[in-house]
């Protein structure tokens, strides 16, 4: 071979080539070309970049403003309708009617106990502390149609000084009931003892006397004012009754006696 003719060599015979810039080789050239052939879409679409996804994606600043309104709006209302209702630690005076703010029974008996006064009432009388004084409201609440209990109930402990406690209606027709049936029982009891003759005329004024007694001394705790001439009168409704009693006593022994000698 002369000079002018060329050798072909194989690839793998051939030198390496060092004017290639550093840092850069095949494998690495090869890794960029299939990662971006990877990205390229198969169906000829443009790949969106980065950017452009995050700000498809991303809420705006407006948008983010609004939804953070919404919220504190929603949890606003959501508080205000769980709070639960909190009563008026001053209510209105005109939440009380009128004629119960201007009663003016049982001032005397401000700060009194309901046991104190049911002891007093239990050693002269046969009813209790609960029964007079619904008996005293439903003679002062009574109109054309009845007894106004439903009032008297809820307005109860602003009534009567050493009541705490309301009641239903049921239950202040119950206490009246039963002060009515303990007058009626009462009643029968003393007249009897008047006309059978267990008492002579001078015991029975006695008894008359310390029954009256207590009667006055329970209209004054209630406040009623009793004068002088409603006082008399009483007394002589009370001393005219006697009187009739006595009469028909004294025409039952003397039929008895006539009787028993037939």
């Amino acid at each position: 071979m002369d000079g002018n003719e060329t050798v072909d060599r194989p690839d793998s015979d051939r030198p390496e080539r060092t004017d290639r810039p550093n840092g850069t080789d095949d494998d690495s050239s090869g890794t960029a070309v299939d990662a971006s052939t990877d990205a390229e879409p198969s169906d000829g679409a443009v790949p969106e970049t980065d950017a452009e996804t995050a700000n498809e994606t991303s809420p705006s600043a407006d948008d983010t403003s609004s939804a953070a309104d919404d919220h504190e709006q929603s949890s606003t209302s959501d508080a205000d309708s769980s709070m639960p209702a909190v009563p008026d630690p001053d209510p209105q005076e005109n939440d009380v009617p009128e004629d119960v703010q201007k009663y003016a029974r049982f001032k005397k008996m401000d700060g009194a106990e309901y046991e104190r006064v049911n002891e007093f009432l239990r050693e002269r009388t046969y009813i209790t502390a609960r029964e007079w004084a619904i008996a005293r409201l439903c003679s002062d609440f009574r109109t054309e149609t009845g007894v106004e209990m439903t009032k008297i109930g809820e307005n109860l402990p602003e009534l009567i000084p050493f009541m705490t406690d309301t009641y239903t209606p049921q239950a202040v027709n119950q206490a009246r009931s039963s002060f009515e049936e303990k007058v009626r029982t009462a009643g029968a009891t003393f007249l009897y003892g008047a006309m059978c003759d267990f008492f002579t005329a001078e015991e029975l004024d006695d008894v008359m006397y310390e029954a009256t007694e207590v009667a006055k001394f329970l209209l004054e705790v209630e406040g009623v004012d009793l004068s002088v001439e409603d006082e008399l009168e009483a007394e002589e409704r009370i001393s005219s009754v006697m009187r009739e009693v006595r009469e028909a006593s004294e025409e039952l022994r003397a039929e008895d006696i006539a009787e028993s000698e037939d």
